[in-house]
């Protein structure tokens, strides 16, 4: 059973091709990509795995002349996979066509490819929402990153993260630089967003079991999907009573638009861990780059998620070997659904890749269920 919720879709497979299952674990601990390795690894915590992830090598553009370079994908959904899957299926697609239209990579392309593919799926909800009702409140967070021509794009919409392992030419040790900005209300400067952008709601953000919420709702305030916060449409049957809001709304309450950074990759810079919120809650941001640092690369995100493990057993007080022995649904109590991806930087190699050339076999990997239908 555990088997069945594992269903990657991988083509120019390579290291240990579709990658391995080891109970509610799903892992792939070496593969390359256009400007080094990566290792990858997931683990399911829920009652079904909302978590989606992709990494994607080769043409960024849908004109396989544009250019060529690297693109990672974490999406950790709530309320239901739909959302997660949708984005899984279409958000590359989308930065491949805008990236042909636009002759080129940039934060303006990757901002209208989010927006696309949240469009898309709001259509979608709308269609078959009569029909399933709780396609309305599923939603993902989207973390994405995109490295070509040794220029790095970070976009994210929800509480993902990514961190960057540099190597610190006077200290010679290895920081860790958080590179993407998080959309959390449990943050001060997060609530303070919110509460500009509705400053007639004196409800728009609301404490819940000790919880900063969003209309008592949703923690994140920006995502792909939650057509219920975003379309005043959906706040009525056959909504679930849960997600109805008392009055109706004028203007969306979250929000898809990314935060985007762009870098200049430099020699210094070894390796990025790509992470939904899972692997955050139990490792800093330096822990995690201390780990990867320290061992092999083989293996490096299996090796993350099972720390992330250690501590969650280590907080409720139980042994690991009974946390890995506790069901997916039941684990939810323990710890969310992790993925993690960790990809280092072979940026000596990647010198004399010009952004429009081909360099080896495409590579895609999509971590998820290719068999799903909407």
């Amino acid at each position: 059973m555990v088997r069945s919720c594992w269903k990657p879709s991988v083509k120019g497979g390579d290291g240990d091709e579709n990658g391995r299952v080891d109970g509610l674990l799903w892992y792939k601990d070496f593969g390359n990509h256009v400007y080094g390795e990566f290792s990858m690894a997931v683990i399911q915590a829920n009652s079904s795995l909302e978590d989606r992830s992709q990494v994607e090598s080769g043409p960024l553009s849908s004109n396989h002349l544009g250019p060529q370079g690297t693109f990672i994908g974490v999406y950790d959904g709530h309320g239901g996979t739909e959302a997660s899957q949708f984005v899984t299926d279409n958000l590359f697609s989308n930065i491949q066509r805008l990236a042909c239209k636009h002759q080129g990579m940039s934060e303006n392309v990757i901002k209208r490819a989010y927006s696309a593919t949240d469009e898309a799926f709001l259509s979608l909800a709308k269609k078959q929402w009569l029909n399933k009702p709780h396609i309305a409140s599923t939603g993902t967070c989207c973390l994405v990153g995109i490295i070509c021509n040794n220029m790095l794009y970070i976009a994210n919409s929800g509480d993902s993260r990514a961190v960057l392992g540099r190597l610190e030419r006077t200290t010679k040790e290895t920081s860790a630089i958080q590179l993407s900005i998080e959309h959390n209300v449990n943050e001060e400067m997060v609530r303070d967003e919110v509460r500009s952008k509705h400053p007639y709601d004196s409800q728009i953000v609301v404490m819940r079991h000790n919880v900063w919420r969003v209309k008592g709702l949703i923690q994140v305030s920006r995502s792909i999907g939650d057509a219920y916060l975003k379309k005043a449409e959906f706040n009525k049957d056959p909504l679930p009573s849960k997600y109805r809001l008392a009055e109706s709304f004028f203007k969306p309450i979250l929000s898809c638009e990314p935060s985007i950074s762009t870098h200049k990759l430099h020699p210094h810079d070894q390796f990025l861990i790509f992470a939904s919120d899972g692997l955050w809650e139990h490792l800093t941001n330096q822990e995690a780059v201390n780990i990867v640092n320290n061992n092999p690369p083989n293996g490096i995100a299996k090796r993350l998620v099972k720390a992330a493990l250690r501590e969650a057993a280590k907080k409720r007080k139980i042994r690991f070997s009974d946390l890995q022995k506790i069901e997916q649904g039941v684990r939810r109590h323990f710890h969310d659904d992790i993925t993690v991806i960790v990809v280092y930087l072979n940026l000596k190699l990647s010198d004399n890749i010009n952004c429009s050339s081909h360099f080896g076999s495409p590579l895609s990997i999509k971590v998820g269920d290719p068999t799903y239908s909407y």
